[in-house]
């Protein structure tokens, strides 16, 4: 699948504790205009996966050129990864990160089992563009 260049994205949730957790993804498409929905998924095996399969809203942080480092700390294991951000308070909570490409806030519609994942579809409720270009992933590299 690496042959296939994807954009790079950070999901964010809270979990049912009240806790932040984020995680990069390049598991993200649109799935309807009417209504606007989207999906990603998340491993079985994820470290977040109760957390982002129970909750009821979360973010799609679609990460900018300038933020490799952003999509690193998100996709390291057994750290904070909101360490230095001040996020926003997205919709019921959800942290936005603070910079970004562009941001779907989402309310969770479906979850359907994927084999060793789950897909997340959410409804968009609210969009925003910035109109950066996006951090693109081809074959293990980021491309500028």
């Amino acid at each position: 699948m690496g042959c296939f260049a994807t954009g790079v994205a950070v999901v964010t949730a809270v979990d049912k504790t009240g806790a932040k957790v984020g995680m990069t993804i390049n598991s993200f498409n649109s799935v309807s205009l009417q209504p606007p929905l989207v999906l990603w998924s998340i491993a079985n095996d994820s470290q977040s996966f109760e957390a982002f399969v129970e909750a009821e809203h979360f973010a799609v942080n679609v990460l900018a050129v300038h933020q490799q480092n952003i999509c690193e700390q998100f996709a390291a294991r057994g750290t904070d990864k909101f360490s230095g951000l001040e996020c926003s308070e997205g919709i019921a909570g959800v942290p936005v990160l603070p910079t970004y490409s562009a941001v779907f806030e989402c309310r969770a519609e479906h979850r359907y089992d994927g084999g060793d994942h789950v897909i997340l579809v959410g409804r968009v409720l609210r969009f925003e563009d910035r109109k950066t270009d996006p951090l693109i992933f081809y074959r293990g590299h980021y491309l500028e």
